[in-house]
């Protein structure tokens, strides 16, 4: 920490060391102010959503402040009066923050921006900081450390992980979801399949469709799906369900799971046709199930029977004379 740009007054004295390693996840409230004659306050997490959170080595974008809680035992509370000279990225960061963790997110479609370098066409969408990236000044930080974990000690957040273990975490959190699915946890079993599909959707764009990373991936979604699809029918969200089996289908049209599935969520939503039509398909391609089957189209049977009656009853009231 440069001494001679960031004055340090230790406002609370907190407990343990502070030789933090990389990958120490620092949790903590920040409230930053001008050193006006008046400060002003420009972002107070005491009045977010959660404490901010910090991964140390990770290139955070403001390298002051991570320097200054690098400096910070567990429980202190610090302030620090940084010069403008090492704040030109902190109206991102905090614009970073505000979106991450404030409860008023501002309306991102009536205040467009983006970035260009290190200047800002648009602006940010919040007045204040756009008068700050015109008008740098110092600002006073103070600091609250609320927890540390240390590097190993917590499940890393997905984009901290290396590329190998986000590969790995898929079928651990594949695995999570099936003990979850055992003991009938449908909606804890659900969150984790969900997920795991978009950890790969996230691995996914960053290969060209149809190389041989991407069909690996793609490959490795189909179970996913197939997972999830049941325990979104066993939620009653059948829609879901049946979006996610055609996906399934579109590349595996004999699928057996898919068109079971897929068939008996179209029983619950009464599509007749489709119902038939995929039910009686999995029958003919897989014996084991053909029973079940039977029992899903018997059962379609008597709800059309159920409302033909209903539709005929109707149609009769409409010409009977009162």
């Amino acid at each position: 920490m440069d001494e001679k740009l960031i004055k340090k007054e230790v406002l609370h004295q907190g407990k343990g060391n502070t030789d933090y390693a990389d990958g120490t996840k620092i949790s903590f409230h920040i409230k930053t102010e001008t050193c006006d004659e008046e400060p002003k306050i420009i972002d107070d997490s005491r009045q977010w959503k959660e404490p901010a959170e910090l991964l140390l080595g990770k290139k955070f974008k403001l390298e002051a402040l991570e320097a200054c809680i690098r400096t910070m035992a567990s429980g202190e509370v610090a302030a620090f009066t940084i010069d403008k000279v090492l704040l030109a990225p902190y109206p991102l960061v905090s614009k970073t923050l505000r979106d991450a963790y404030s409860k008023n997110k501002i309306n991102k479609e009536k205040k467009p921006h983006h970035c260009c370098g290190m200047g800002f066409k648009e602006g940010l969408g919040y007045p204040d900081l756009d008068e700050l990236v015109k008008t740098p000044k110092d600002l006073k930080f103070t600091i609250e450390i609320m927890k540390v974990a240390r590097a190993g000690s917590y499940e890393k957040e997905f984009w901290a992980m290396s590329e190998e273990e986000r590969i790995n975490s898929i079928p651990a959190l594949k695995e999570e979801g099936n003990s979850l699915y055992k003991v009938g946890d449908h909606e804890g079993a659900s969150k984790k399949y969900s997920e795991a599909l978009g950890r790969l959707e996230q691995l996914m764009l960053r290969e060209k469709p149809g190389d041989e990373e991407w069909l690996k991936f793609n490959d490795m979604k189909m179970p996913l799906l197939l997972n999830y699809s049941q325990c979104q029918i066993l939620q009653g969200e059948f829609y879901s369900a049946i979006e996610h089996c055609s996906t399934v289908l579109e590349k595996q049209p004999d699928n057996v799971k898919a068109l079971y599935r897929r068939g008996r969520a179209y029983v619950e939503v009464f599509s007749p046709t489709e119902a038939r039509r995929d039910l009686e398909k999995a029958a003919k391609l897989d014996a084991s199930i053909a029973h079940s089957c039977r029992s899903l189209l018997s059962r379609l049977a008597k709800m059309e029977a159920e409302k033909n009656s209903q539709d005929k009853t109707a149609y009769s009231k409409l010409f009977t004379s009162s």
